[in-house]
């Protein structure tokens, strides 16, 4: 069986079963610096917490992917959240599923950001690796670090990979 993903629209109604938008359309602000700057606060609580682990900042360069995007794995963060928001004004997708020990494909699905979006993964959410529709776009990533502490590590990233035809549609 074949299934083909088309991309939807990425609302926080629509999304909301596996994380937060990341936009400051409809968040809550305040001036700060003599008037200069609005700070839109709030915006995710990082979940990073689990064995002494911190939250930290990276900056990932992406490659463009190429469409029909074949689908054959997913993957999760099972003791943390992770967070991905874009450093310029371009859209990039985001494919997702529910599910315990295994995605469950019935709640695939694919979103389509507005470019002034990013993500928020809530901890154990399956998820398709980084989809950049242009080539070296640079994306913010807030996940966990264990500060190289042998204490602190524990199981990063569960990677499951399938054999059913998933693809998703050129944007």
């Amino acid at each position: 069986m074949k299934l083909v993903l088309k991309p939807e629209l990425l609302t926080c109604k629509s999304f909301n079963d596996f994380g937060k938008v990341i936009s400051i359309d409809d968040s809550k602000s305040i001036l700060i610096n003599d008037g200069y700057a609005q700070k839109h606060f709030n915006l995710c609580d990082m979940d990073s917490n689990e064995k002494n682990g911190l939250s930290t900042l990276h900056i990932y360069l992406a490659k463009k992917r190429i469409f029909p995007l074949k689908i054959n794995m997913l993957e999760k963060h099972p003791y943390f959240s992770q967070t991905f928001m874009p450093r310029s004004n371009k859209p990039f997708l985001v494919v997702v599923a529910l599910g315990e020990e295994t995605p469950n494909l019935e709640t695939l699905k694919v979103f389509k950001t507005n470019g002034n979006q990013g993500v928020h993964y809530n901890r154990g959410i399956w998820h398709f690796p980084l989809i950049s529709i242009e080539d070296n776009e640079q994306f913010i990533v807030i996940d966990r670090n264990d500060l190289k502490i042998k204490e602190n590590k524990l199981e990063d990233c569960i990677e499951v990979y399938f054999e059913n035809q998933i693809e998703v549609m050129d944007i």
